[in-house]
Protein backbone atom coordinates (compact mmCIF):
# COMPACT_ATOMS: atom_id res chain seq x y z
CA UNK A 1 0.00 0.00 0.00
CA UNK A 2 1.51 3.33 -1.06
CA UNK A 3 1.51 6.60 0.84
CA UNK A 4 -1.47 8.02 -1.04
CA UNK A 5 -3.69 5.02 -0.30
CA UNK A 6 -2.68 4.96 3.36
CA UNK A 7 -3.44 8.66 3.80
CA UNK A 8 -6.76 8.16 2.02
CA UNK A 9 -7.69 5.37 4.44
CA UNK A 10 -6.70 7.47 7.46
CA UNK A 11 -8.70 10.45 6.17
CA UNK A 12 -11.72 8.19 5.64
CA UNK A 13 -11.43 6.90 9.21
CA UNK A 14 -11.24 10.45 10.58
CA UNK A 15 -14.30 11.60 8.63
CA UNK A 16 -16.22 8.53 9.76
CA UNK A 17 -15.56 9.06 13.47
CA UNK A 18 -16.10 12.81 13.23
CA UNK A 19 -19.55 12.20 11.74
CA UNK A 20 -20.70 10.37 14.87
CA UNK A 21 -21.81 7.40 12.78
CA UNK A 22 -21.86 3.99 14.41
CA UNK A 23 -21.64 0.51 12.95
CA UNK A 24 -21.83 -2.99 14.34
CA UNK A 25 -18.99 -4.36 16.46
CA UNK A 26 -17.97 -6.69 13.61
CA UNK A 27 -17.81 -3.81 11.13
CA UNK A 28 -15.69 -1.71 13.49
CA UNK A 29 -13.31 -4.61 14.06
CA UNK A 30 -13.02 -5.09 10.29
CA UNK A 31 -12.19 -1.42 9.86
CA UNK A 32 -9.55 -1.55 12.58
CA UNK A 33 -8.02 -4.63 10.99
CA UNK A 34 -7.78 -2.91 7.60
CA UNK A 35 -6.10 0.08 9.19
CA UNK A 36 -3.74 -2.15 11.17
CA UNK A 37 -2.78 -4.18 8.09
CA UNK A 38 -2.24 -1.02 6.06
CA UNK A 39 0.11 0.47 8.63
CA UNK A 40 1.99 -2.82 9.03
CA UNK A 41 2.57 -3.13 5.30
CA UNK A 42 3.44 0.53 4.98
CA UNK A 43 5.89 0.55 7.89
CA UNK A 44 7.77 -2.73 7.80
CA UNK A 45 10.25 -1.37 10.30
CA UNK A 46 7.70 -0.23 12.89
CA UNK A 47 9.86 0.57 15.89
CA UNK A 48 9.19 -0.61 19.41
CA UNK A 49 8.47 2.39 21.59
CA UNK A 50 6.35 4.44 19.19
CA UNK A 51 3.45 5.75 21.25
CA UNK A 52 -0.20 5.49 20.31
CA UNK A 53 -2.96 7.49 21.97
CA UNK A 54 -6.52 6.49 21.23
CA UNK A 55 -9.96 7.63 22.27
CA UNK A 56 -12.31 4.77 21.32
CA UNK A 57 -15.94 5.41 20.56
CA UNK A 58 -18.73 5.15 23.09
CA UNK A 59 -18.62 1.43 22.37
CA UNK A 60 -15.33 0.46 24.00
CA UNK A 61 -14.85 -3.26 23.15
CA UNK A 62 -12.35 -2.10 20.53
CA UNK A 63 -9.99 -1.15 23.36
CA UNK A 64 -8.91 -4.73 24.03
CA UNK A 65 -8.27 -5.25 20.31
CA UNK A 66 -6.15 -2.09 20.19
CA UNK A 67 -4.08 -3.23 23.17
CA UNK A 68 -3.60 -6.71 21.71
CA UNK A 69 -2.33 -5.37 18.40
CA UNK A 70 -0.11 -2.76 20.06
CA UNK A 71 1.43 -5.43 22.30
CA UNK A 72 2.66 -7.35 19.25
CA UNK A 73 4.95 -4.41 18.48
CA UNK A 74 5.71 -3.45 22.12
CA UNK A 75 4.03 -0.12 21.37
CA UNK A 76 2.91 1.90 24.43
CA UNK A 77 -0.75 2.84 24.34
CA UNK A 78 -2.46 5.64 26.22
CA UNK A 79 -6.18 4.99 26.52
CA UNK A 80 -8.63 7.67 27.61
CA UNK A 81 -11.94 5.86 28.07
CA UNK A 82 -14.82 7.02 30.22
CA UNK A 83 -17.28 5.62 32.70
CA UNK A 84 -19.89 6.81 35.16
CA UNK A 85 -18.31 9.82 36.86
CA UNK A 86 -20.04 10.48 40.20
CA UNK A 87 -20.78 13.88 41.70
CA UNK A 88 -20.95 13.70 45.48
CA UNK A 89 -22.82 16.49 47.25
CA UNK A 90 -22.20 16.41 50.99
CA UNK A 91 -24.53 18.19 53.40
CA UNK A 92 -22.04 21.00 54.15
CA UNK A 93 -21.93 22.05 50.47
CA UNK A 94 -23.10 25.47 49.32
CA UNK A 95 -26.07 24.13 47.40
CA UNK A 96 -26.82 27.15 45.22
CA UNK A 97 -23.28 27.32 43.89
CA UNK A 98 -23.06 23.54 43.65
CA UNK A 99 -26.22 23.44 41.52
CA UNK A 100 -24.88 26.13 39.19
CA UNK A 101 -21.58 24.37 38.62
CA UNK A 102 -23.19 20.93 38.27
CA UNK A 103 -25.62 22.22 35.63
CA UNK A 104 -22.74 23.82 33.75
CA UNK A 105 -20.60 20.68 33.80
CA UNK A 106 -23.39 18.18 33.16
CA UNK A 107 -25.13 19.91 30.25
CA UNK A 108 -22.03 21.27 28.54
CA UNK A 109 -22.31 20.06 24.92
CA UNK A 110 -25.63 18.50 25.88
CA UNK A 111 -23.91 16.12 28.30
CA UNK A 112 -21.68 14.66 25.59
CA UNK A 113 -18.29 15.01 27.26
CA UNK A 114 -16.28 12.16 28.74
CA UNK A 115 -15.84 14.05 32.05
CA UNK A 116 -19.46 15.15 32.52
CA UNK A 117 -20.94 14.35 35.95
CA UNK A 118 -22.83 11.15 35.17
CA UNK A 119 -24.97 11.12 38.28
CA UNK A 120 -25.38 12.88 41.63
CA UNK A 121 -24.89 11.07 44.90
CA UNK A 122 -26.08 13.41 47.64
CA UNK A 123 -26.95 13.33 51.32
CA UNK A 124 -30.59 12.32 51.67
CA UNK A 125 -31.32 15.34 53.89
CA UNK A 126 -30.46 17.86 51.15
CA UNK A 127 -31.81 16.06 48.08
CA UNK A 128 -35.01 18.05 47.64
CA UNK A 129 -33.27 21.39 48.19
CA UNK A 130 -30.53 20.45 45.73
CA UNK A 131 -33.00 19.20 43.11
CA UNK A 132 -34.97 22.46 43.32
CA UNK A 133 -31.75 24.46 42.97
CA UNK A 134 -30.73 22.44 39.91
CA UNK A 135 -34.11 23.04 38.26
CA UNK A 136 -33.76 26.79 38.86
CA UNK A 137 -30.24 26.75 37.41
CA UNK A 138 -31.36 24.94 34.27
CA UNK A 139 -33.92 27.70 33.67
CA UNK A 140 -31.36 30.37 34.50
CA UNK A 141 -28.74 29.01 32.10
CA UNK A 142 -30.92 27.70 29.25
CA UNK A 143 -34.27 29.42 29.66
CA UNK A 144 -37.72 28.07 30.36
CA UNK A 145 -37.60 26.10 27.09
CA UNK A 146 -34.03 24.82 26.60
CA UNK A 147 -34.94 23.22 23.26
CA UNK A 148 -35.19 26.76 21.84
CA UNK A 149 -31.97 28.00 23.45
CA UNK A 150 -29.16 28.92 21.00
CA UNK A 151 -26.67 28.00 23.74
CA UNK A 152 -27.90 24.43 24.08
CA UNK A 153 -26.59 21.64 21.88
CA UNK A 154 -28.03 18.57 20.21
CA UNK A 155 -27.34 14.84 20.28
CA UNK A 156 -24.70 13.65 17.82
CA UNK A 157 -26.88 11.17 15.90
CA UNK A 158 -30.18 9.30 15.83
CA UNK A 159 -28.81 6.16 17.44
CA UNK A 160 -27.61 7.99 20.54
CA UNK A 161 -30.77 10.10 20.60
CA UNK A 162 -32.87 6.92 20.83
CA UNK A 163 -30.48 5.36 23.36
CA UNK A 164 -30.64 8.38 25.70
CA UNK A 165 -34.44 8.59 25.53
CA UNK A 166 -34.51 4.93 26.55
CA UNK A 167 -32.67 5.82 29.78
CA UNK A 168 -35.36 8.26 30.96
CA UNK A 169 -37.73 6.70 33.47
CA UNK A 170 -40.84 8.87 33.21
CA UNK A 171 -42.03 7.73 36.64
CA UNK A 172 -38.93 9.31 38.21
CA UNK A 173 -38.88 12.44 36.06
CA UNK A 174 -38.33 15.58 38.15
CA UNK A 175 -37.84 18.10 35.37
CA UNK A 176 -37.10 18.16 31.66
CA UNK A 177 -37.74 15.14 29.48
CA UNK A 178 -38.95 17.15 26.47
CA UNK A 179 -37.34 16.40 23.12
CA UNK A 180 -37.37 17.30 19.43
CA UNK A 181 -36.57 14.26 17.31
CA UNK A 182 -36.26 16.24 14.08
CA UNK A 183 -33.47 18.37 15.56
CA UNK A 184 -32.09 15.56 17.80
CA UNK A 185 -32.47 17.71 20.90
CA UNK A 186 -33.29 16.50 24.42
CA UNK A 187 -33.94 19.01 27.19
CA UNK A 188 -31.85 18.89 30.38
CA UNK A 189 -33.49 16.09 32.34
CA UNK A 190 -33.29 15.34 36.06
CA UNK A 191 -34.42 12.02 37.54
CA UNK A 192 -35.26 11.97 41.23
CA UNK A 193 -35.55 8.86 43.45
CA UNK A 194 -33.06 7.12 41.15
CA UNK A 195 -31.31 3.91 42.24
CA UNK A 196 -28.34 1.92 41.01
CA UNK A 197 -30.81 -0.53 39.45
CA UNK A 198 -32.27 2.01 37.02
CA UNK A 199 -31.52 1.81 33.29
CA UNK A 200 -29.71 5.16 33.47
CA UNK A 201 -27.26 3.65 35.97
CA UNK A 202 -26.29 0.63 33.87
CA UNK A 203 -24.11 2.50 31.35
CA UNK A 204 -22.35 5.80 30.82
CA UNK A 205 -25.17 8.22 30.00
CA UNK A 206 -23.20 10.59 27.74
CA UNK A 207 -26.23 12.82 27.36
CA UNK A 208 -28.42 15.38 29.17
CA UNK A 209 -29.92 13.02 31.75
CA UNK A 210 -28.96 13.51 35.41
CA UNK A 211 -30.08 10.90 37.97
CA UNK A 212 -30.05 11.93 41.64
CA UNK A 213 -29.27 9.17 44.13
CA UNK A 214 -28.93 9.57 47.89
CA UNK A 215 -26.81 8.26 50.75
CA UNK A 216 -27.31 8.20 54.50
CA UNK A 217 -23.62 8.58 55.35
CA UNK A 218 -20.46 9.51 53.49
CA UNK A 219 -19.15 6.02 54.26
CA UNK A 220 -22.08 4.57 52.32
CA UNK A 221 -21.33 6.85 49.36
CA UNK A 222 -17.64 5.93 49.30
CA UNK A 223 -18.44 2.21 49.45
CA UNK A 224 -20.96 2.57 46.61
CA UNK A 225 -18.40 4.27 44.38
CA UNK A 226 -15.58 1.88 45.25
CA UNK A 227 -17.74 -1.16 44.51
CA UNK A 228 -18.08 -0.04 40.89
CA UNK A 229 -15.65 0.41 37.98
CA UNK A 230 -13.11 3.21 38.38
CA UNK A 231 -14.54 6.44 36.91
CA UNK A 232 -12.65 8.85 34.68
CA UNK A 233 -13.66 11.75 36.94
CA UNK A 234 -15.11 12.37 40.39
CA UNK A 235 -16.56 15.58 41.77
CA UNK A 236 -17.15 16.47 45.42
CA UNK A 237 -19.07 19.43 46.76
CA UNK A 238 -18.30 19.92 50.42
CA UNK A 239 -17.04 22.58 52.83
CA UNK A 240 -15.90 19.87 55.27
CA UNK A 241 -12.15 19.29 54.92
CA UNK A 242 -12.40 15.95 56.72
CA UNK A 243 -15.00 14.76 54.19
CA UNK A 244 -12.77 15.96 51.36
CA UNK A 245 -9.81 13.99 52.71
CA UNK A 246 -11.97 10.89 53.15
CA UNK A 247 -13.13 10.90 49.55
CA UNK A 248 -9.75 11.73 48.03
CA UNK A 249 -7.88 9.13 50.06
CA UNK A 250 -10.32 6.26 49.60
CA UNK A 251 -11.85 6.67 46.13
CA UNK A 252 -9.87 5.74 43.05
CA UNK A 253 -10.58 7.72 39.88
CA UNK A 254 -8.81 9.46 37.02
CA UNK A 255 -9.09 13.08 38.16
CA UNK A 256 -11.65 15.57 39.34
CA UNK A 257 -12.56 18.68 41.27
CA UNK A 258 -13.57 19.76 44.74
CA UNK A 259 -16.49 22.20 44.59
CA UNK A 260 -16.53 22.36 40.80
CA UNK A 261 -16.91 20.17 37.71
CA UNK A 262 -14.96 19.45 34.49
CA UNK A 263 -12.49 22.37 34.76
CA UNK A 264 -9.61 20.02 35.66
CA UNK A 265 -9.81 18.86 32.06
CA UNK A 266 -9.29 22.39 30.72
CA UNK A 267 -5.87 23.13 32.19
CA UNK A 268 -2.62 22.09 30.55
CA UNK A 269 -0.85 22.43 33.90
CA UNK A 270 -2.25 19.12 35.15
CA UNK A 271 -2.19 15.61 33.65
CA UNK A 272 -5.46 14.10 32.47
CA UNK A 273 -6.24 10.41 32.20
CA UNK A 274 -8.12 7.46 33.60
CA UNK A 275 -7.36 4.50 35.82
CA UNK A 276 -8.52 0.90 35.57
CA UNK A 277 -11.65 0.66 33.43
CA UNK A 278 -11.52 4.40 32.62
CA UNK A 279 -8.15 4.27 30.90
CA UNK A 280 -4.40 4.22 31.33
CA UNK A 281 -1.69 6.82 31.06
CA UNK A 282 -2.16 10.58 31.07
CA UNK A 283 -1.54 13.57 28.85
CA UNK A 284 -1.97 17.39 28.56
CA UNK A 285 0.84 19.90 28.71
CA UNK A 286 4.22 18.77 29.98
CA UNK A 287 2.77 15.44 31.13
CA UNK A 288 1.60 14.72 27.59
CA UNK A 289 5.10 15.43 26.30
CA UNK A 290 6.57 13.07 28.89
CA UNK A 291 3.92 10.43 28.19
CA UNK A 292 4.91 10.30 24.55
CA UNK A 293 8.65 10.53 25.17
CA UNK A 294 11.32 8.11 26.28
CA UNK A 295 13.54 9.44 29.04
CA UNK A 296 17.08 8.16 28.63
CA UNK A 297 19.48 7.83 31.55
CA UNK A 298 23.06 8.67 30.57
CA UNK A 299 26.20 8.62 32.71
CA UNK A 300 29.10 10.65 31.31
CA UNK A 301 32.00 9.00 33.14
CA UNK A 302 35.26 10.90 33.32
CA UNK A 303 38.53 9.23 32.42
CA UNK A 304 41.04 11.21 34.46
CA UNK A 305 40.65 8.82 37.40
CA UNK A 306 39.59 5.17 37.74
CA UNK A 307 39.19 3.67 41.21
CA UNK A 308 40.25 0.02 41.25
CA UNK A 309 37.93 -0.83 44.12
CA UNK A 310 35.10 -2.09 41.86
CA UNK A 311 37.24 -4.56 39.98
CA UNK A 312 37.89 -8.16 40.96
CA UNK A 313 39.45 -9.89 42.73
CA UNK A 314 37.70 -8.79 45.91
CA UNK A 315 39.58 -9.09 49.17
CA UNK A 316 38.66 -7.98 52.66
CA UNK A 317 39.82 -4.33 52.43
CA UNK A 318 37.94 -3.87 49.14
CA UNK A 319 34.86 -5.53 50.58
CA UNK A 320 34.89 -3.21 53.59
CA UNK A 321 35.18 -0.14 51.38
CA UNK A 322 32.40 -1.35 49.05
CA UNK A 323 30.07 -1.94 51.97
CA UNK A 324 30.82 1.53 53.26
CA UNK A 325 30.04 3.16 49.89
CA UNK A 326 26.89 1.10 49.36
CA UNK A 327 25.28 1.97 52.69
Amino acid sequence: MNETKLQSLLACQRRYYASGATLSYASRMHGLKLLKDAIEHHEKDLAAGNTVILKPSAYAPASSEILKNAAQHLTPVTLELGGKSPCIVERSAKLGLAARRIVFGKFLNCGQTCVAPDYILCDEHIRDTLADAIRREIIRQFGANPLHSPDYGKIINQKHFDRILGLINREKLFCGGEYNEKELRIAPTVLKDATFHDAAMQEEIFGPVLPILTFRSLEEAINAIESRPRPLALYLFSEDTHAQRQVLSRCRFGGGCINDTVIHFATSAMPFGGVGESGMGCYHGKDGFLEFSHTRSIVDKKTWMDLPIRYQPYHRPKESLLRMFLK
